[in-house]
């Protein structure tokens, strides 16, 4: 039996670069007041949104990740041409197929790059990671460019008062590459498929093959497209109670305290779930928490990317600094690891 020679790649992976993108139409709480009966004071308590972006018909999944893109290929300080694979993390590319990645990895200027979308939901940031991570250390690629994009708005229900509120668009992106040192942890992550009706497509895209008349239309009798809905207080119980078990499981595999925290970015789903998680897990006053959720809202895979983002733009964070990152939701999927910033 032929032996296979073994692969020969770097002995860690780090995030060397990061960027993001907003949509330049910023939308506050009172737009959305005009289709649901609320209140911008119930928004803000109940999720702590202000504004959220949403995206112009030119602001594609494609042209908002490849924004994003380029500003995290400039401060990785690498050119296109060197990265060797493109992961997109998506929910809302609604072409089948080609993966969109294909496109975003043209339009960069990569050398005919692996290119594929993965969907994970608002945890697909963190899956998306873990893959390239693995790539590097494997020998696949050098340098692996991760992207999380939403156009939620395409997917928001806005007669729909317990999630109109809630989504925006954007995209984030990181390069990863070798490093001599660890800088990205273990990954915890899984499912819990038997939740999965607690956050939901309300119908298949299959069903326009189907009678018409039966599908929901909105006040005016407009047909309504596929909207994401889910169970409010199931997601949140399940987000501050488990979710904290598995952050602290992140840290514990990662061989490191609360204490040895810099920065605490979970994905912004809700500034509630955030703050339960920040006195579960017992975090000191002078670690940094992403609140970008205020101005950006819940952009599911784009969330914890676009946060690093504006926490190191600001200073809020800097290069070097130990950061815990945890991502969670649709499937019900989960994925967390402790990372050392760009």
């Amino acid at each position: 039996m032929a032996k296979i020679k073994p692969s020969k790649g770097a002995p860690y992976a780090r995030i060397l670069g990061v960027g993001g993108y907003r949509p330049t139409r910023v939308v506050p709480n009172e737009v959305i007041l005009e289709t649901i009966d609320s209140s911008d004071e119930w928004i803000r308590s109940r999720s702590g949104i202000e504004t959220r972006h949403w995206a112009s018909p030119e602001e594609t999944v494609a042209a908002m990740s490849i924004e994003a893109s380029g500003k995290a290929i400039a401060d990785a300080g690498i050119d296109a041409a060197q990265i060797g694979a493109v992961v997109v993390s998506t929910v809302s590319h609604f072409a089948q197929t080609p993966a969109i990645a294909t496109e975003i990895a043209d339009k960069l200027g990569t050398d005919k790059a692996a290119a594929f979308d993965i969907s994970a939901g608002c945890a697909g940031f963190g899956y998306g990671l873990t893959l390239a991570k693995g790539m590097i250390v494997e020998g696949s690629a050098e340098y692996v460019l991760v992207i999380g994009v939403e156009r939620l708005s395409d997917l928001t229900d806005l007669e729909d008062r317990a999630t109109a509120f809630l989504f925006g668009d954007g995209a984030g992106a990181v390069v990863v590459g070798p490093s001599q040192e660890p800088a990205i942890g273990p990954t915890v992550w899984g499912s819990e498929g038997d939740k999965s009706e607690t956050i939901k497509q309300t119908y298949s895209w299959d069903r326009f093959g189907g009678d018409l008349a039966e599908l929901p239309r909105d006040s005016k009798g407009t047909l309504k497209l596929p909207a994401i809905t889910q169970e409010g207080q199931a997601v949140f119980r399940w987000a501050v109670f488990e979710m904290a078990k598995v952050a602290q499981q992140a840290l514990d595999a990662a061989g490191i305290s609360a204490d040895d925290l810099d920065v605490f970015i979970p994905h912004q789903a809700n500034v509630r779930i955030i703050d339960s998680m920040v006195k579960t897990l017992k975090l000191p006053e002078h670690v940094t928490v992403a609140r970008d959720i205020r101005t950006t809202g819940n952009t599911s895979a784009a969330s914890i990317p676009l946060a690093m983002e504006r926490l190191l733009a600001t200073g809020e964070a800097k290069s070097g600094d130990t950061a815990l990152v945890i991502g969670f939701g649709a499937g019900l999927v989960f994925a967390a690891t402790v990372v050392t910033l760009p």
